[in-house]
């Protein structure tokens, strides 16, 4: 039970710092310099200014030296990355497993957030992100390297191909590279049986996601959302439900 408290705060902690990867990684500036500050008044927060989701709490969701309003964006990510890791480790327990998945999902909330701020997925982390985690699938997750292989081309291969075709057939940008790169990573990781569920889950949430935005925002078909973001959730879906998944799919139950 305390290891599970412990495992909650550290969690937290990183989410903390994948708040200033969310921040600065589009701004193209050093994650590590200078120590995490105001976005208002650029004063640096103190120490006990930056404890995870409770000093948002303490200071309600302003700054100590101005003011000025803090997102709440950055509690919600310190929480969901709190509960993710939690989560993984009541799964795979403390094991390299659960730190290697813990990483992946890491970046899979970075990829998130930014592309729901800029529309972008970052090629740093996708271009090292595939071979990285292609790697530590075959030799840490234990994933035959074909599978992984064909998962790496597949995914990639399966949105370049939607997008292309997409393209020619109404003239417009459809899907950005970024999602492409970003489900070679996955597919990669996970191997390309994770790809029937990864697609089935994201294609289904995007599009109920889209047609809501669409009557809200009053927009034409041609209103973009984002696509890493559900791509990212169906991912992390497929580490807890992913088994289930392929059993009731090929054994019926």
């Amino acid at each position: 039970m305390l290891l599970n408290y412990f495992v909650f705060i550290f969690g937290a902690v990183v989410g903390s710092f994948l708040n200033v990867c969310i921040f600065r990684l589009p701004a193209k500036t050093s994650i590590i310099k200078p120590l995490s500050q105001c976005p208002h008044c650029h004063h640096p927060i103190r120490f006990y200014d930056n404890i995870p989701i409770i000093s948002f709490i303490v200071l309600r969701g302003k700054c100590r030296d101005c003011d000025g309003k803090i997102s709440w964006r950055y509690p919600l990510v310190e929480l969901i990355t709190a509960a993710l890791s939690l989560l993984l480790f009541l799964q795979f327990g403390l094991t390299l497993r659960f730190l290697i998945f813990f990483i992946f999902t890491a970046v899979l909330i970075v990829i998130t957030f930014i592309d729901l701020d800029h529309q972008i997925i970052p090629d740093v982390l996708t271009l090292p992100g595939i071979p990285i985690f292609f790697l530590l699938a075959i030799f840490v997750v234990k994933i035959p390297w074909l599978e992984a292989l064909i998962g790496l081309l597949i995914g990639g291969g399966v949105l370049f191909a939607i997008a292309f075709v997409y393209e020619l057939l109404t003239k417009r940008e459809g899907m950005g590279g970024g999602d492409i790169k970003l489900l070679a990573m996955i597919g990669g990781f996970l191997g390309w049986k994770s790809l029937i569920f990864i697609l089935l889950f994201s294609s289904f949430s995007g599009a109920i996601a889209g047609i809501t935005a669409m009557i809200i925002k009053k927009q034409d078909m041609k209103y973009a959302v984002p696509f890493g973001p559900f791509l990212s959730a169906a991912a992390v879906a497929y580490l807890f439900w992913g088994d289930a998944f392929m059993r009731v799919l090929i054994l019926g139950y």
